[in-house]
C-alpha cells in the first residue's frame, strides 16, 4: 500500500496534488534559501504569533510551505511522498487537498491559541499528521476488512507522537492539532455510506 512502484511519469498522472504539493513546497524552500529574497520570504512567510495577532492571517497558511532546513523538508516530503498517494486515491483530489490543508492550518491555529506571543512556527508537519489523523479514522471503519492497514497505520502515529514529545523543538501544539483535525476529517469523509455514494457517483469509463 505504502511501498512507492510508479516511475516519474506514472507517479506525477496517477497523484497530481500530491505531485504538485512535493514540486511547489521543494520549490519554495530552494527560493527561501536564495540570498535577499529567501529573508523576505520567511519574513512574510513564518508563522510568528505577535504578526499573526496583528492581523496578519495569511501567516497560518503560508508556515506549512516553509522548513527550517533540509532534514526538516526531507521529513516532511518523504513523508508526503510515501503515505499522501494512497489517501488522495481513496478519499479524492478535493477532499485529499482539504485534509491536508485544513489539518495543516488547525496545527498553525493551535500553535497561535496555545502558544505566546514570541513563538514562532514553520513546517508541514500539521498537515502530515493530518494525513495520518485521515488513515487513523480509515482504521477504525475497517479495523475488520483491513487489519494489515491497523498494523502499519498505528504503529506508525504511535511513533510519530512519541518522537513529537521526545524531540527537542518540535511544535507539538501544531503535530497534534493536526492530527486531531485528520482524524475528523477522515471520520466524517470515510463513512461507509459515504464511500458507497463516492462510488455511484464515479461515471463509467468505456473499455477499450
Amino acid at each position: 500500500m505504502f511501498i512507492r512502484h510508479e516511475n516519474f511519469q506514472q507517479y506525477r498522472t496517477y497523484y497530481p496534488v500530491v505531485f504538485t504539493l512535493l514540486v511547489v513546497t521543494i520549490a519554495v524552500h530552494i527560493i527561501a534559501n536564495l540570498p535577499v529574497i529567501g529573508n523576505l520570504i520567511y519574513s512574510i512567510g513564518i508563522g510568528h504569533n505577535g504578526s499573526i495577532a496583528a492581523g496578519e492571517y495569511w501567516r497560518l497558511l503560508t508556515p506549512i510551505f516553509l522548513h527550517g532546513g533540509f532534514m526538516h523538508l526531507l521529513f516532511n516530503m518523504f513523508s508526503l511522498f510515501l503515505f499522501g498517494p494512497e489517501l488522495e486515491r481513496i478519499a479524492g483530489r478535493a477532499r485529499f487537498l482539504t485534509i491536508y490543508f485544513l489539518a495543516g492550518i488547525a496545527g498553525n491555529v493551535a500553535s497561535y491559541v496555545f502558544e505566546d506571543a514570541s513563538y514562532m512556527h514553520l513546517g508541514a508537519s500539521g498537515a502530515i499528521y493530518g494525513i495520518f489523523g485521515a488513515f487513523a479514522a480509515l482504521v477504525y471503519y475497517t479495523r475488520n476488512a483491513l487489519p494489515q492497514l491497523k498494523q502499519i497505520i498505528l504503529p506508525i502515529i504511535l511513533i510519530g507522537v512519541v518522537m513529537t514529545f521526545v524531540t527537542p523543538n518540535i511544535n507539538i501544539t501544531a503535530h497534534l492539532g493536526g492530527l486531531v483535525v485528520g482524524f475528523l476529517l477522515g471520520f466524517y469523509y470515510f463513512h461507509p455510506s459515504r464511500i458507497a455514494n463516492w462510488k455511484k457517483a464515479k461515471p463509467r469509463t468505456a473499455l477499450r
